[in-house]
């Protein structure tokens, strides 16, 4: 039996792991959120780890207000750096696992071919940079048999993100722009909540890895709203729009496009379509499931 801290378990991908904890009776989860356990407070975290015999912590905790943290660098920097690092040490000094979530936003987005593990990095926002500083800390402190998962365009049938704002905005107006220059891969929030708990029993390495991890194919921000709509049969007029159409506080990668063959091959990881997993969230949306248990 594993006992698995999951931190910021309210957020899309957290609550995705609460969702599918019934379904793995091996484990037994702590899910907590900022209110329960701050994960800056180097003392709550450790004290919480023992009293509760934690194997694996999940860190879903994360400063992602993008636009906000250019003025609020320190306040990310906290969340999303320091705190990896308490968690990093506390898991090297009681030996368990950190599985942490960090983000496509590290690299700066002048790629021509999709992103590698071992390609450099260069975020040009405050969130990016803070994100990045949380992957050094935790790789500097190296705790065994831990990982970093880079995701992008999380979306899920939680919390607020991307699809939801399209389905809200597609029935409250007629027309919308959405920019067509920037370009990633949409990721199911509970395909990655899957695959992170069906590969825990087999990280086993001396090294912290990192692995990039998103659904597969590739879309613009402007093809993935015409397919929401598309799916939903909602009848909008959506024209395309360069990002300097329409400019925001954080500069955003124009080429967002992760590589995934590292973690197929080290976990057998089989990974669907975008679109696929876009149709399963939107029927989740349309029929939302009992209420999750705390």
């Amino acid at each position: 039996m594993l006992n698995i801290l999951v931190t910021g378990s309210k957020g899309q991908l957290g609550s995705e792991i609460r969702a599918l904890k019934v379904q793995y009776q091996n484990f037994k989860f702590y899910c907590t959120n900022y209110e329960q356990l701050d994960i800056s407070n180097f003392t709550a975290v450790n004290e919480f780890v023992k009293s509760f015999g934690i194997n694996v912590i999940i860190n879903c905790a994360a400063y992602t207000a993008v636009d906000k943290a250019e003025n609020e660098s320190t306040k990310a920097n906290e969340v999303n750096n320091l705190a990896v690092f308490n968690l990093a040490r506390i898991a090297n000094d009681s030996g368990i696992s950190l599985i942490h979530i960090s983000t496509d936003y590290v690299y700066d987005g002048m790629a021509y071919r999709p992103y590698t593990e071992d390609d450099d990095t260069n975020p040009k926002c405050e969130y990016g940079k803070s994100k990045l500083a949380g992957e050094k800390s935790m790789l500097e402190l190296n705790p065994p048999n831990s990982i970093i998962i880079r995701t992008s365009w999380v979306f899920s049938s939680y919390g607020s993100n991307f699809v939801k704002t399209m389905l809200r905005l597609g029935r409250e107006r007629n027309q919308l722009s959405i920019i067509f220059d920037q370009v990633g891969t949409p990721t199911y929030a509970g395909d990655l909540a899957r695959t992170i708990l069906d590969i825990l029993p087999k990280i086993k390495n001396d090294t912290v890895e990192v692995y990039h991890y998103s659904n597969e194919g590739v879309c613009s921000w402007f093809d993935f709203a015409k397919t929401i709509f598309s799916i939903e049969n909602i009848t909008i007029d959506v024209s395309p729009i360069e990002t300097k159409e329409y400019p925001t506080p954080a500069k955003r990668p124009h080429y967002s496009v992760l590589n995934k063959q590292k973690i197929k091959k080290a976990y057998q990881v089989e990974i669907p379509y975008w679109k696929d997993s876009l149709a399963v969230c939107l029927m989740k949306i349309n029929n939302p499931s009992t209420p999750i248990l705390i």
